[in-house]
């Protein structure tokens, strides 16, 4: 296989190679076949082979070029060879390196999928800001493969609790934002520490002077491939995102169906679990949805899209492998409720409507953490993605109040009310209530328990909103440069860069002290002496008063809101302005084996049961280590 071999130039000259054709482990071919992957993506037609020689890789790849599975494949098949000769592994083999806490998830997961039917393997996921109890104990059972987050790892390491000795493999995924979020020092300690004579795999979507130092530094003779995408989506599907946060998606997508006119939609997920959880969540609101994913029967999904096509479901909730071959000409809007990592799957998504010079509607729901996905899809599809808000509360209650009036006209000019007449009539005469209260009594029984009026969602105040639109503040200050999520505020901490704090630290800090969930911390923003962190608009007062104890570095934070200047350092703790309120065990294929999953199970990242893991935060709760001179007094601005 030729250096530096283009995307376009490969397909062209290998239209018909298979993954049979690279000589993989016939239990790898076995579960590519069961998730329906056929023919290999370019940059995996051209690194699996190189892999599979003992070559050490840098590939140039932006996010959705099937690069997980490019170093994935070839690992899994060398691993599986290795066990049949010296019998399973007890010790780490591969070790990927993943900037962030949602990313090492998603990588886990495919390798788990890839080793499904290679016995007694374990991919074992290690994140900052979660419990070290389930991954401590993976450890010590064993681990052949683990993903992780530079932070986390180096904890491992210094603890004892992984050893490298053994690595045959070392993955580098998306080098380029490990260094942007201050990793470098962590990501060089961690290749000094590894043996020699493994083999290693950079991937990366721009190629910094720091990416080929390190390249040179720690790579022997690598083959440098490059792949440029050529996905492109139908030029007559409106791509919109929403930025908001994972407590608030349902009711974003609620909104969102009631306010605009769709037929047919699909709603993607990541995972199998989470069909089920949105399909009945949507249900419960009043929607006909249905779930479909690859655990459900044949049939069942046939009957399922059958009954889509007839409009008697309007909502499908779908993973990518069980909407493939999918088409459904009434399918008008795709929602991605969880945004893909692999821009691939994001074209084939949406590529669901928008069919046949129809035209169509694709909206993506994105946390600022996720920002860096949408710069990738918008630079692979080289089409930009409109940002668009959500429907005001008046908006939504009037349409809901208009229906509900509809609804009784309705049902006065078609149905037979005289046994009710007599009944409210009677009732009226024997408890002496007028009718419009029987009515309304009646009228709260029709809604089962839910809402009829949605609520407001917590707001931000009025200046931050004002200066996240680029208004300045009368203190000269621009405040936030991002857009607020919806239901969040910005708040600044008493720390930044002069004390040397990383991201990992801060989501750590304020997910374990104040007790907030990942889903509910949003961009965060280091400056010189402070740092911007997006929270909920609404904290509770236990989460004020927990967070009024919090240090980082030794410091207390002084959380409060951002006002467009510096924090107060003099206030005493606790002493905070409240905002004003209107009223792993790992996957394991080992099938039959006690403890941790199977590989073939799904895991559910968005609701946090599946991996048994404290999922309160997304990358590292360490303190930062840093060398001399890395990422202090440098004058910029470090966003996460």
């Amino acid at each position: 296989m030729p250096e530096n071999l283009p995307a376009d130039t490969l397909e062209s000259e290998t239209p018909d190679i298979t993954f049979a054709d690279f000589n993989l482990d016939g239990r790898v071919l076995a579960a590519l076949s069961d998730v329906g992957y056929e023919k290999p993506s370019p940059i995996q037609a051209a690194t699996i082979p190189a892999l599979l020689e003992g070559r050490d890789v840098v590939g140039l790849a932006q996010t959705g070029t099937g690069k997980t599975a490019a170093f994935a494949i070839p690992a899994l098949s060398k691993m599986a060879e290795l066990a049949d000769l010296n019998g399973p592994a007890k010790f780490t083999q591969v070790l990927v390196l993943a900037p962030t806490r949602e990313l090492a998830l998603q990588v886990a997961e495919a390798f788990a999928s890839y080793a499904k039917h290679i016995d007694n393997f374990t991919v074992l996921p290690v994140y900052g800001g979660s419990a070290y109890g389930p991954q401590l104990a993976g450890l010590r059972r064993g681990a052949q493969v683990v993903v992780g987050t530079p932070g986390r790892v180096i904890d491992h390491l210094s603890k004892g609790s992984l050893d490298l000795s053994n690595l045959q493999y070392l993955v580098l995924d998306e080098a380029d934002e490990m260094l942007r979020m201050g990793f470098a020092d962590d990501v060089e300690q961690i290749l000094a520490g590894t043996p020699e004579d493994k083999q290693v795999a950079l991937f990366s979507a721009t190629m910094p002077s720091a990416i080929r130092r390190i390249a040179q530094k720690y790579l022997n003779n690598p083959q440098e491939i490059t792949v440029k995408s050529k996905t492109t989506t139908g030029a007559n599907t409106r791509q919109r995102f929403l930025q908001v946060m994972g407590p608030h998606k349902l009711d974003a997508m609620t909104r969102i169906l009631e306010v605009e006119d769709f037929d047919g939609i699909i709603a993607f997920v990541r995972t199998k679990m989470a069909t089920e959880d949105l399909a009945d969540k949507l249900r419960s609101r009043g929607f006909q949805a249905a779930a479909i994913n690859g655990d459900i029967p044949q049939q069942q999904r046939e009957r399922t899209i059958e009954a889509l096509r007839d409009g008697k479901i309007d909502i499908l909730v779908a993973t990518d492998v069980a909407a493939r071959g999918l088409d459904v000409e009434r399918i008008s809007l795709v929602v991605n409720y969880d945004i893909p990592h692999d821009t691939e799957s994001y074209v084939h998504r949406i590529g669901r409507t928008g069919r046949a010079g129809r035209s169509g509607d694709a909206i993506l729901f994105i946390t600022p953490r996720e920002k860096y996905l949408l710069r990738s899809i918008e630079k692979a599809t080289r089409q930009p993605v409109e940002q668009m808000h959500l429907p005001s509360t008046e908006t939504v209650n009037e349409l809901r109040l208009n229906k509900f009036a509809e609804r009784i006209t309705e049902t006065l000019a078609t149905e037979d009310v005289s046994i009710f007449r007599d009944l409210i009539s009677n009732y009226e005469n024997e408890h002496n209530v007028p009718a419009a209260e029987i009515a309304a009594a009646l009228a709260v029984m029709a809604q089962g328990g839910n809402p009829i009026l949605v609520k407001d969602l917590p707001q931000a105040p009025v200046g931050q909103k004002e200066r996240a639109g680029g208004r300045k503040d009368a203190f000269g200050s621009r405040g936030p440069t991002r857009t607020l999520t919806e239901g969040n505020a910005t708040y600044r901490i008493a720390v930044g860069r002069r004390q040397r704090v990383m991201p990992g630290s801060i989501v750590g800090a304020i997910a374990n002290e104040g007790g907030l969930s990942s889903s509910q911390i949003g961009g965060i923003d280091i400056r010189a002496d402070h740092t911007l962190v997006e929270l909920p608009a609404e904290l509770s007062k236990d989460q004020w008063r927990a967070l009024s104890k919090t240090r980082i570095g030794g410091e207390l934070i002084h959380l409060e809101l951002d006002k467009g200047r510096k924090p107060n350092r003099e206030r005493p703790a606790g002493d905070f302005k409240k905002p004003h309120r209107k009223g792993g065990e790992g996957f394991r294929s080992d099938r039959g084996h006690d403890g941790g999953y199977r590989a073939e199970r799904s895991h559910d990242d968005s609701r946090g049961g599946d991996f048994r893991h404290d999922r309160s935060a997304a990358s590292d709760d360490r303190k930062p280590r840093h060398k001399k001179g890395a990422g202090a007094g440098t004058g910029r601005r470090e966003k996460w």
